[in-house]
């Protein structure tokens, strides 16, 4: 099973020298893949729930644009794959983002992960001009236009929220048919979306035992689609506590090492800190011990 890190992004931290400094020292480590999360406002009210329990950042907390970030990610780096965990479909228009997207993947030389959801925030969704109520919906033909765009070779597109016809639209993505799409969430349409529309799942904040029953619901999805449940990737979401790097750490190594039981490829490790020295030492346990011993297993 393959780790993964969450870039610093945010806070003291949303600086060019702590993303130029944990890019090279992760590649140093050979990790195999930085990641962001993705808002560009922070509402100062929220009627939903945020899935990792409380939201961990107050409203006027710097925060890097993602797509911004993965796009100096890709410049920075020659080796990890970069990923978004997880891209919120209604946050852009799809032709723009697509054109993004891939501009990214060919900037990294075909390395992008595309992880996608579609949000919990109503607030901020409302504001960007997404139909909360729409958004599932919204998000399945956001992933049709992004398959048509970097696929077809004369790309057109009519549906209930977008249209065009005959475009231009190139480069194409480096790796094919596309970035491989991760989808994120776990309720039913999450999972008929993983199915029909994706190359993977991507779970957040679950342990092994829930994580064991979604696997299952996942599974009986796949199955009602018609659609091999081999062919999906699974990976996981995990923030880590402030104790992970002391006498926390062989906690990590047993939760990790259940996750590759169950089948899992890749985890993405989120252990974000107000300095960079602590993001640092995070960095380090993880290449020097957590990720031994999860290999071992």
């Amino acid at each position: 099973m393959k780790l993964g890190c969450h870039l610093p992004t945010q806070g003291p931290l949303a600086t060019r020298e702590a993303l130029l400094t944990f890019c090279r020292e992760a590649e140093a480590r050979d990790i195999a893949s930085l990641w962001v999360s993705d808002h560009v406002i922070f509402p100062r009210t929220a009627t939903g729930r945020y899935p990792g329990r409380r939201f961990p950042h107050a409203p006027d907390t710097p925060y890097l644009e993602p797509v911004a970030v993965l796009a100096a990610a890709a410049a920075l780096t020659r080796r990890a794959r970069i990923g978004a965990s997880v891209f919120i479909l209604g946050h852009r228009h799809p032709v723009v983002m697509a054109k993004m997207l891939t501009t990214i993947d060919a900037l990294s030389e075909g390395r992008l992960i595309c992880g996608v959801g579609v949000g919990w925030w109503e607030e901020e969704l409302t504001v960007l001009g997404a139909p909360f109520h729409r958004r599932g919906r919204q998000a399945d033909e956001i992933l049709r236009v992004f398959k048509e765009l970097w696929t077809a070779e004369r790309p057109r597109f009519a549906g209930e929220f977008y249209r065009f016809e005959d475009v231009g639209f190139a480069p194409k993505p480096v790796q094919k048919p596309h970035p491989p799409i991760w989808v994120g969430g776990d309720s039913p349409g999450a999972f008929r979306r993983v199915v029909t529309l994706g190359d993977g799942w991507h779970a957040t904040s679950k342990t092994p035992e829930d994580l064991r029953q979604a696997l299952e619901r996942l599974r009986a999805a796949a199955d009602a689609a018609r659609r091999p449940f081999e062919s999906l990737e699974l990976s996981i979401r995990v923030t880590l506590e402030q104790g992970f790097v002391g006498d926390g750490r062989q906690a990590v190594i047993d939760q990790l090492c259940a996750y590759k039981a169950l089948g899992l490829s890749h985890t993405m490790l989120d252990f974000r800190r107000d300095t960079l020295d602590e993001m640092l030492e995070g960095l380090d346990v993880v290449a020097r011990e957590i990720r031994p011993a999860v290999d071992r297993a």
